[in-house]
């Protein structure tokens, strides 16, 4: 295709990313501002699924808050035996990762500043990031805290404008108003935006077509493609499947003779072809909470204390989103890291801490054989929309109201204003989701 001029029938092919001016598509700086930031492809006009992906967003938030903390390596986790829940960008020069255990990212960079999560906050972040998406598109598919897919299909009569300028917009205004930055990848499908968002962060904007894709994903491994597991990917190799290349080169009847279930998906998407439509309204399928505990604990009474705090954080998230939910899970983990998750479900729908303590606590009575735990999580799935729920008998009425008063002293006086009896200050350590 070939490139029409600025603001031309066909659309622009090129503009610059902070003052939104068309340029030439061969153009290297901004003619109006300077700016080096140039969003450029021969299908710009065209393009119109988005993935948004916030910037180290846990980490970032912090750094908004603190700017002492700008130019330092920054850790979110916590304890010697949790893991890292974010690192900052500076922090993963150095090799530091999420998921990694604390200890190894304090010896890759022992000088990193560590920040114990906030939830929270980052929910109360998430939210705003998720309320200026809907501003563009009814079409936003959340897939976790900090990014989602976007179908701005439709949209240029709305706005003013072509998607990619849209979006640029509204990467600008983020940082403007939320103080974060984000990535934007933008392609005709969502497998293609979603490999286009990593390709230039922080702060980037990358656009990704069908042809240019296929001759990126050629040297991939197959285990790059979504939905491909370590069990999938071994299997694929057995079969002289090792890159996306030796899939692009498949029969796709084949491919389908080969693995029945996945052959066609896999044909597909090693072109970069994916049909998947942008579903709104997904939302979280689960709210929970874990903690790591410093040493290994059997006794009950101080499993116990520490699974009312978690609990009281799954219900303040709950209560943070505006949902309940009707089925309760305990997880724990074992010394030699053996898990173990029981679930269990309620009448209706809850968001009360004592009600999802009381649950919990139940099941973990079951699970105390003098066994040691290094890992419990507490958490609560099949979710709705929902602000006064548990007001189903006179016992829940109470308990709701009674919990509702201490949330507003809470938020009027601090989280310090009102402590249960039960409320724990002990050896757990490193909390994350």
């Amino acid at each position: 295709m070939s490139a029409s001029p600025p603001g031309g029938a066909g659309g622009p092919t090129c503009f610059c990313r902070d003052c939104l001016a068309d340029l030439d598509i061969g153009a290297r700086r901004c003619s109006r501002c300077g700016s080096p930031r140039l969003a450029r492809h021969p299908q710009l006009a065209t393009l119109t699924i988005a993935h948004i992906d916030c910037d180290a967003f846990y980490a970032t938030i912090e750094k908004r808050d603190n700017p002492e903390l700008a130019d330092k390596p920054v850790i979110i986790g916590g304890g010697k035996r949790g893991v890292v829940s974010a690192a900052c960008y500076i922090a993963r020069t150095y090799g530091v990762h999420s998921a990694m255990p604390m200890f190894k990212a304090l010896a890759l960079c022992p000088h990193a500043t560590v920040i114990r999560p906030d939830m929270a906050k980052y929910v109360r972040v998430g939210r705003e990031v998720r309320q200026a998406m809907q501003a563009l598109t009814p079409l936003v598919e959340p897939l976790s805290i900090d990014e989602a897919f976007l179908d701005l299909s439709g949209t240029e009569r709305v706005h003013g404008a072509i998607p990619a300028k849209v979006l640029a917009r509204f990467a600008r205004e983020v940082e403007r108003d939320i103080g974060i930055s984000v990535s934007v990848g933008l392609s005709s499908n969502k497998f293609l935006a979603k490999i286009a968002s990593d390709l230039d962060k922080p702060r980037g904007f990358a656009t990704l077509d069908q042809e240019q894709a296929r001759v990126m994903l050629a040297e991939k491994p197959v285990g790059f493609i979504f939905g491909v597991g370590p069990a999938t990917q071994e299997r694929l190799v057995q079969r002289g499947f090792r890159t996306i290349g030796d899939l692009q080169r498949a029969d796709e009847i084949e491919l389908m003779r080969q693995f029945p279930t996945d052959g066609r998906r896999l044909w597909r998407l090693a072109r970069g072809i994916d049909d998947r439509r942008v579903v709104p309204d997904r939302g979280a399928k689960t709210i929970s909470n874990e903690t790591t505990f410093e040493t290994d604990i059997r006794d009950f009474v101080t499993l116990e204390k520490v699974l009312w705090r978690l609990s009281e954080k799954v219900s303040s998230r709950l209560k943070n989103s505006e949902l309940a939910g009707s089925t309760i899970t305990l997880k724990l983990k074992t010394a030699d890291f053996r898990q173990r998750t029981r679930s269990q479900s309620i009448g209706a729908p809850t968001q009360l801490a004592a009600k999802i303590f009381t649950v919990c606590r139940e099941l973990l009575t079951r699970e105390i054989d003098g066994t040691a735990f290094r890992l419990m999580g507490a958490g609560v799935s099949a979710l709705r929309p929902g602000l006064q729920a548990d007001d189903t008998d006179l016992l829940d009425r109470r308990s709701a109201n009674a919990e509702r008063a201490m949330d507003s002293l809470r938020k009027k006086f601090g989280d310090a204003a009102v402590i249960r009896g039960i409320a724990y200050d002990g050896p757990e350590k490193a909390e994350h989701d």
